[in-house]
């Protein structure tokens, strides 16, 4: 489906006021494009961070840790299965015994038999090491089971999430933890409603420090220094693709910069080196990219306790073992990928074929084959090729059917699920999630042609012609001058990410060459109208692109036997 490119509108002010401040044009104008007005929105250091103080129930959980670390007590965290999950309990382990922990230890759920969040499963999976206290990371908002047999067990919890919380009978519903730090929970003044679990896993340690500063327990001794986290945190927000507004753009960049400055964890620069790519230059797409998936895979297909292991080891060998088992891991989850991509394509060319070449509002698409952990890459693969909300299911060891759905801009996935909900009350287990992304349960195939069909409602009603348009925003043209690796080197050295997407230029070009390369990409010679010819690739598309074409592009770096040159990445073509 070829989409409507359009141009950012710049704020002509805004941006005369960030060039006056020293950026170049270029970033002048790129920054007021995404809506930043003055310098000091850009300004990524600690001291501009959000205080703890404004998040609800924050002062309540961290005296509840301040009195479980004076008392000696065991405190198990309750992790998630993917990266934000990962990097939020390893935050948490590191963090906790910094500040005095003793007994600390955590669980983590296995994606296929466990399920997600802070089941009754998981309380007892957790028994074995005596915890007193409970503390979830990246889950636990929507626990109400969990929470409620933990206590009648009599484990104080603590809920750190991020996660909307649960709609029962269209009321939200808390569970009846001891404290819950949130700040998507209502009532939360928090500026910012888009930390991922390990941003407010990190904002939790904050506030654990002050309350034992009040304490008095640094009165004559340093107090710890918890922005060596911040490699973990940038990880994890990043991977998570968590709106990046100028809070969690500053925990990015100050995570970038000490991975940078060879001060990362060990189990972070193993990950850099397993994967080919130099630290000294990391950027915002190498850790959605490159480490993200590395990490996740471990959950999609074996243990996520590989990935937490890796990211709190001190040990760079141990670091480096397990980081290639990781990659190794990710090798695999790119094969299963690759064939379930191309069952669900053939599956939904013939669903449209079906229809007279229209595609549906929403998609529902189930192979029996399918693995689980790989459905959310697929159904957002699915999403970008024909800009439909989408959901993609396999059937899970318990033979339930576990379904991950991708969204697109104006389709609330987790409020679709809860309407599809009520007009439909016995059909789905479980759902849950956010705008983008969620997942649900079915109890078997004998409901998929219902909630299909539920589904594609939810979508008639709720998107018109346009929302089912997909647009691809640009930069407009690249100045001539800028086609250099100095200018590819400035743009990486910044954070880009989810709703401060990276650079996307648009210029009118002739096609002097084409050919496709490795039987999956094609190759371009373009001439611009100054008369410059320049390389440009297009990655997993091989139909031609008119002779006379506008192109949208990003750059990047070839870099061939030490010599560097300037590449354009295509996103999209239009003929003029």
């Amino acid at each position: 489906m070829s989409p409507q490119i359009q141009t950012r509108e710049v704020n002509p002010r805004a941006a005369w006021a960030l060039e006056q401040a020293g950026l170049t044009p270029l970033l002048a104008r790129l920054f007021a494009a995404r809506g930043v007005r003055s310098p000091e929105e850009l300004d990524d250091g600690l001291q501009k961070l959000l205080p703890p103080e404004g998040m609800k129930g924050i002062a309540e959980g961290a005296k509840l840790l301040a009195d479980a670390i004076e008392a000696n007590e065991r405190i198990c965290i309750v992790a998630d299965y993917d990266c934000d999950g990962a990097t939020a309990c390893a935050v948490a382990l590191r963090g906790l015994a910094m500040l005095g922990a003793i007994h600390v230890d955590y669980v983590v759920p296995d994606r296929a038999i466990h399920g997600y969040g802070l089941t009754p499963a998981i309380v007892e999976l957790a028994l074995p090491h005596r915890p007193d206290l409970l503390m979830t990371v990246d889950n636990g908002i929507a626990s109400l089971a969990g929470v409620a047999h933990a206590r009648d067990l009599g484990i104080e919890v603590l809920v750190t999430d991020h996660h909307l919380p649960a709609l029962i009978d269209g009321r939200i519903e808390l569970p009846h933890a001891h404290a819950i730090v949130n700040p998507n929970q209502p009532d939360c003044t928090f500026a910012s409603k888009n930390l991922a679990g390990v941003g407010v896993a990190f904002y939790l340690l904050l506030a654990l420090r002050s309350e034992f500063r009040e304490r008095g327990r640094y009165a004559e001794d340093p107090q710890p220094r918890l922005d060596g986290l911040l490699d973990l945190v940038a990880l994890g927000t990043v991977a998570d693709v968590v709106k990046l507004d100028a809070n969690n753009r500053r925990l990015v960049a100050q995570g970038l910069k000490r991975m940078r400055a060879g001060r990362a964890q060990p189990g972070i620069a193993a990950l850099f080196n397993a994967a080919g790519r130099d630290i000294a230059r990391a950027s915002a797409m190498d850790l959605g990219f490159t480490l993200g998936p590395r990490i996740n895979a471990a959950g999609r297909l074996s243990d996520m306790t590989l990935g937490i292991e890796c990211l709190c080891t001190d040990s760079p060998a141990r670091a480096m073992e397990l980081a290639q088992q990781l990659d190794a891991i990710n090798r695999e989850r790119r094969e299963i990928e690759s064939d379930m991509r191309e069952q669900a394509e053939l599956k939904l060319d013939d669903l449209i074929g079906a229809l007279d070449g229209e595609t549906p509002a929403a998609l529902a698409i189930f192979e029996p084959e399918f693995h689980e952990g790989v459905v959310g890459i697929i159904a957002s693969r699915l999403k970008d090729r024909v800009h439909r909300p989408t959901f993609v299911f396999a059937r899970g060891t318990d033979g339930l059917l576990k379904g991950s759905g991708r969204s697109i801009p104006g389709f609330h996935l987790r409020d679709a699920l809860d309407l599809v909900s009520k007009r439909h009350p016995a059909l789905l287990r479980k759902f849950g999630g956010h705008a983008m992304a969620a997942g649900c349960t079915l109890d078997g195939e004998d409901g998929l042609a219902v909630f299909d069909a539920a589904l594609r409602e939810v979508a008639t009603e709720w998107l018109d012609a346009a929302a089912l348009t997909r647009t691809l925003r640009t930069d407009g043209p690249l100045p001539a001058d800028a086609f250099t690796p100095a200018t590819v080197q400035e743009l990486d050295a910044q954070v880009w990410g989810q709703a401060f997407e990276a650079p996307l230029f648009c210029d009118a070009v002739q096609i002097v060459s084409q050919r496709i390369v490795k039987e999956r990409h094609l190759k371009l010679r373009v001439k611009h109208a100054d008369g410059a010819l320049r390389d440009a690739i297009w990655f997993s598309h091989i139909e031609p692109v008119p002779e006379q074409a506008r192109l949208a592009y990003r750059l990047s770096l070839d870099e061939y036997q030490g010599q560097q040159r300037v590449q354009m990445i295509v996103e999209a073509a239009t003929s003029i």
